[in-house]
């Protein structure tokens, strides 16, 4: 159970009279690059925001590197070692891309008012880190020829770079990526997909990745888990489940209907 970072139980989640997640259960194995599929209305990103702490799920359990999360905030969760992208990017469109990172490393002195008085040096030495670790980033993502400009300039594909730039911040172990490929062109798209593995072999990082997009997940994933009506359907390598006709059935109905 050592290698499991994630551990969700008999999730559920209901808005009214729709359930979006109905007793829906994945594991995450330390390491690895999940992805998570399904059809439009499965529930995928319903299941994102209950892990990420987003919702409060009603049934079941949620356990992050072993410890049992279901009560606890985003910015609790986030604390733990988990970071969460978005399909739709949420730059701080008036900031420039390298200010974008040097606010999202977490408990910085300089958020407190009167720290700033009674420890000027450790700020100081704590921000001259942090510049340097988004600067070794933004190398990394290939951004750095664009860390002075607005964020709002940035095409999407660099805006997604950027958001996965900003998770790295918080030096993470397990990343939350939802739908990476969306409005990305194919030269970024390669560039996304060879950042995400280099970031999984070198560093560890573990990822589960949200995505319509077939090729960025057999490219991408190790193991892949496909969700159907708010449930888990299948799980396995990327070959096996497109070939599951549970799998076809989820995404093309029945042929004999």
């Amino acid at each position: 159970m050592s290698d499991i970072v994630l551990q969700c139980v008999g999730l559920h989640k209901s808005f009214g009279g729709v359930v979006a997640v109905d007793d829906m259960s994945l594991s995450v194995e330390r390491g690895k690059i999940t992805g998570l599929i399904g059809p439009n209305g499965a529930g995928k990103s319903t299941l994102f925001n209950l892990i990420a702490g987003v919702y409060k799920n009603e049934k079941g359990s949620i356990k992050l590197f072993g410890k049992t999360v279901d009560k606890l905030r985003p910015w609790q969760i986030a604390r733990l070692g988990v970071a969460r992208t978005f399909q739709l990017s949420r730059e701080l469109s008036r900031m420039t891309v390298l200010e974008n990172l040097m606010l999202a490393p977490k408990m910085q002195l300089g958020e407190n008012f009167f720290s700033n008085f009674m420890y000027p040096e450790k700020i100081k030495k704590q921000e001259k880190e942090n510049y340097d670790q988004a600067n070794l980033i933004l190398e990394k993502v290939k951004l750095s020829q664009v860390r002075d400009h607005y964020s709002s300039d940035l095409s999407g594909g660099q805006k997604k770079l950027l958001e996965l730039a900003r998770a790295l911040m918080i030096d993470p172990e397990l990343i939350l990526l939802d739908e990476p490929g969306a409005g990305v062109n194919p030269v970024l798209m390669d560039l996304l997909l060879e950042t995400i593995k280099d970031l999984n072999v070198k560093t560890g990082k573990t990822f589960l990745v949200v995505e319509h997009d077939m090729e960025l997940i057999s490219k991408l994933c190790h193991h892949v888990v496909v969700m159907a009506e708010g449930s888990f359907l299948t799980e396995g390598r990327f070959e096996q489940v497109t070939h599951d006709p549970k799998v076809m059935e989820a995404y093309l109905g029945n042929s004999d209907a």
